[in-house]
């Protein structure tokens, strides 16, 4: 074991690698500028521990692809008194309060401070898909905190949730995890439902993500809404009508979002098998921290990994 004042005896000592000069240097890595706004996630559906758990382990990959960054959770159905979990104009109002007592405090030590301005936070919607109800509600929390917040766009369509997306299919062995591999999955399925919520705008956003996986995994992949009764199983109908035998449903949702036994229910009714949604996939965090460097004009792009 190391001691307080170093490794013990008989341990290499890590030295720090010399910077490659030229071309070939590895690039210094980016940290949040120093006064930068919050991300504050604001996370739709029931507050639970699971909830909870997800989000935190979002912005956790966020934090991990920008250190230093001041990323804080704000819940849109918390109950108003909630100290387990914070409702989001909370969490916007005390970011404000924060951010005004750190210059009076600055003011009152006679430091030369300019007056606070430009947005105090940055609130990112935890949601793979456009659903305008629920983003007018998080609009009117943002109102109701009397904040200076900006609100950023949903995380899709984007390439990295068709990965996320043939990910979770791969692990309930209802996709190969890697086309060029030359092994079968019994269950494949030779047809997609993404089960999405938000109605024909949500389903449309879908649709572009949906073709990306389509070309990923080289079988039809449709979007539907879960939330408009019998959509899921009207767009099973139509993909058996096409030829596909073998169908699965794929979740174009984090998890909060959506009511509880909801996708269980479309997916028995379309009898189709139903893979796990998005979560906390390495992507989610990505793309949150993507919004929020965006909304700032500060360089974090998301790299994906993708399988193919």
């Amino acid at each position: 074991m190391s001691s307080p004042t170093g490794p013990a005896n008989g341990l290499p000592v890590r030295m720090p690698r010399p910077r490659q000069p030229g071309r070939h240097r590895r690039p210094e890595p980016v940290v949040a500028p120093e006064g930068a706004p919050a991300l504050v996630l604001a996370v739709p559906g029931t507050p639970s521990p699971a909830v909870r758990a997800l989000a935190e382990e979002v912005i956790s990959i966020a934090r991990s692809e920008l250190p230093g960054l001041d990323a804080r959770i704000g819940y849109l159905d918390a109950d108003a008194a909630s100290m387990e979990f914070p409702p989001l104009d909370a969490v916007l109002a005390h970011a404000a309060a924060e951010r005004t007592a750190r210059y009076e405090q600055a003011r009152a030590a006679g430091q030369d401070v300019a007056a606070p301005d430009g947005p105090v936070a940055v609130v990112v919607p935890l949601l793979a898909g456009p659903d305008s109800a629920l983003i007018r509600r998080v609009r009117q929390a943002v109102m109701d905190s009397r904040a200076a917040a900006e609100l950023t766009d949903v995380l899709g369509p984007h390439p990295l949730l068709a990965e996320a997306l043939h990910v979770r299919l791969s692990e309930a062995g209802l996709a190969r995890a890697d086309r060029a591999r030359l092994f079968t999955v019994a269950t494949a399925a030779d047809g997609i439902i993404l089960a999405t919520v938000g109605g024909e705008e949500a389903v449309q956003a879908a649709g572009i993500t949906g073709m990306l996986l389509a070309a990923r995994l080289a079988v039809p992949v449709m979007a539907a809404a879960l939330d408009q009764e019998g959509s899921i199983a009207a767009m099973a109908e139509q993909l058996r009508g096409s030829g596909s035998v073998q169908l699965a449903v794929a979740p174009y949702l984090i998890g909060p979002e959506v009511a509880g036994g909801l996708l269980d229910a479309a997916a028995k009714e379309a009898d189709c098998l139903a893979a796990e949604p998005l979560g906390a996939y390495p992507a989610i965090g990505k793309l949150v921290l993507s919004q929020y460097a965006a909304a700032l004009g500060i360089t974090a792009q998301p790299q994906g990994s993708p399988v193919h």
